[in-house]
């Protein structure tokens, strides 16, 4: 199936793949050790389920007084999902996002073990900065997993089992399962701090994971509207050194024929083109869009970008 790709092992490519793994699962377990499960923060997906789990079952089981594992239920629950998944959508999971959320597991009582879960960083009565941090952990941690072409599994599955019956789209079914368990561990812990809290983790974690993926751009989009479009032109390709594409268009007031120009610039050159534009131009008219990547001459090649794990 397209969504499994075979890779020739013990290449760079494959060693680099699992080093990806084994490294966002550790530092994903770590975000959740230090900075989630002691303050019962419910960020969704199954470690969600599992801290609720874990704090319902204190004192119940005399092999575990302090409650279920969380990790160790993470794994309970992640396993009959991913069989579930791979019957209803097909294999499309693969090896490497079982081990992915089997080392996640692991790591997580490991360091619990270690670590404690009873305030390892003194910071009970800063939640704030928890989950900031362990936001950040997550999210960094989930980069790389999914830089790896894995998986998280978990709410992911619910979420794409789901969509192929509902046809709505995955990440707006992902919010409303993580928002179901947000709202379950409110009931359950009976604190309306935590879904405050556990909503603020998800977006942030959100957040870094797309930078993580994506890479932090500070590449800017322009389209410029100006008559003095010629000097504009010089400028880019002489001092700037970028390059560019002119558009025909015609003005909606006067029907007059218009050149737009369309570059991609930095933040530096961006400034350094404004000041000229001004100086040539002041009515020029210019809209300047975030470019999340940039691939082609003078920036990343699609080739190097097809060959990133």
């Amino acid at each position: 199936m397209a969504f499994l790709q075979n890779e020739k092992p013990f290449t760079k490519h494959w060693y680099l793949t699992w080093s990806l793994i084994i490294l966002g699962a550790f530092i994903m377990a770590a975000g959740f050790v230090l900075f989630i499960n002691p303050y019962n923060i419910v960020p969704g997906g199954v470690y969600g389920i599992s801290i609720v789990v874990h704090y319902l079952t204190k004192g119940m089981l005399e092999f575990w007084p302090d409650g279920i594992p969380i990790g160790l239920f993470g794994l309970i629950l992640n396993i009959p999902l991913t069989i579930l998944g791979i019957k209803i959508l097909g294999p499309r999971f693969g090896i490497k996002t079982v081990i992915g959320f089997f080392l996640t597991s692991a790591f997580m009582d490991v360091l619990t073990y270690f670590i404690g879960e009873n305030d390892p960083l003194g910071l009970k009565d800063e939640l704030l900065l928890s989950c900031v941090f362990g936001a950040v952990l997550i999210g960094i941690g989930l980069g790389l997993i999914f830089k790896s072409r894995a998986t998280s599994g978990g709410s992911d599955i619910i979420a794409m089992i789901f969509a192929k019956y509902t046809k709505m789209p995955v990440g707006q079914l992902l919010i409303y399962v993580d928002s179901s368990i947000v709202l379950i561990a409110l009931v359950v812990l009976k604190d309306w701090k935590i879904p405050l809290y556990s909503w603020l983790v998800i977006y942030i974690t959100g957040k870094v994971i797309d930078m993580v993926i994506e890479g932090a751009n500070y590449n800017k989009m322009l389209f410029i509207i100006s008559d003095k479009h010629e000097e504009i032109r010089l400028k880019i390709l002489n001092d700037l050194e970028r390059g560019g594409t002119y558009f025909t268009g015609e003005g909606m007031y006067k029907n007059d024929p218009k050149k737009i120009i369309y570059t991609v610039v930095s933040r530096r050159e961006m400034s350094i083109l404004m000041d000229f534009i001004h100086q040539v131009d002041p009515k020029a008219f210019l809209t300047v869009v975030d470019a999340k990547e940039i691939l082609g001459e003078g920036f990343k090649s699609l080739e190097e970008k097809i060959e990133q794990v």
